[in-house]
């Protein structure tokens, strides 16, 4: 046991919904006091930031109801049970957008909220896009807006906070990083 590590004493599971499920932990802290912990066990999710030969970035703009709002996102999706993320993202990226990728690349894997969730999510790269005739459609309760966008525009709808989920805010950094570098 690590000097900073909090043991599980007893877990309670609060609720168990469609895509998330929430538990209480009581936890033995490192100084022998005890705390309580309220988790968010979340499946994993992946993220697509998918390129156009004229290096456009593929987004979508959806209504988030715990924003209250839409938003411009990358491609994403959450990972079904023991789904290899890959795969995740190959379905996902026909599911929203129609596309298919001859380049699939992970790019980065990071923990979103970990001070009380363990959702992770994995963002790839996808290249060599394909329009796929008889595309994979969006789940029944999905609606979204298919985008292609500039990187100078998706700056521009940070600044504006028409991005501003942090999947998406990575992507177009990388893309910043890239263009740099060059």
């Amino acid at each position: 046991m690590s000097r900073l590590e909090e043991k599980t004493i007893k877990t309670e599971k609060i609720f168990s919904g469609k895509v998330i499920s929430l538990q209480i932990e009581d936890v033995e802290l490192p100084n022998g006091n005890t705390s309580k912990r309220e988790i968010i066990k979340h499946p994993g999710a992946v993220a697509i930031l998918a390129l156009t030969d004229e290096n456009k970035i593929v987004m979508v703009e959806q209504y988030r109801k715990a924003l209250e709002r839409t938003i411009i996102e990358i491609p994403a999706g959450k990972l079904e049970l023991n789904e290899d993320p890959k795969t995740c993202a190959i379905r996902e990226l026909e599911e929203e957008t129609g596309y298919s990728c001859k380049e699939l690349e992970l790019l980065i894997s990071f923990f979103t909220s970990p001070g009380f969730a363990d959702e992770i999510v994995h963002v790839y790269l996808a290249k060599g896009l394909v329009k796929k005739e008889n595309a994979a459609s969006l789940d029944e309760d999905e609606f979204v807006h298919l985008m292609e966008i500039t990187l100078e525009e998706a700056e521009r709808y940070i600044r504006e906070q028409k991005i501003y989920d942090a999947k998406t805010a990575y992507a177009v950094q990388y893309l910043q990083l890239q263009k740099a570098l060059k």
